[in-house]
């Protein structure tokens, strides 16, 4: 099964104000250095709830390099 990774140290949006509207902070309120780790039926999960408007987007764009 395929996992998807999310590493906010990783993330190019780090320390912007997307962060605090990304779907990791709002889920887990999580320490830096955290990473979020969701296979891919979790991750059609939570596409759904997004598109219902039930939690904000996750707004995860890994860096460059």
């Amino acid at each position: 099964m395929a996992t998807i990774t999310i590493d906010c140290d990783q993330c190019s949006l780090q320390h912007t104000a997307a962060c605090q509207e990304c779907l990791v902070t709002f889920l887990l309120e999580r320490d830096p250095g955290d990473a979020v780790v969701i296979d891919a039926d979790e991750a059609r999960a939570v596409r759904m709830l997004e598109r219902a408007g039930l939690v904000p987007n996750l707004r995860f764009d890994a860096r460059a390099g």
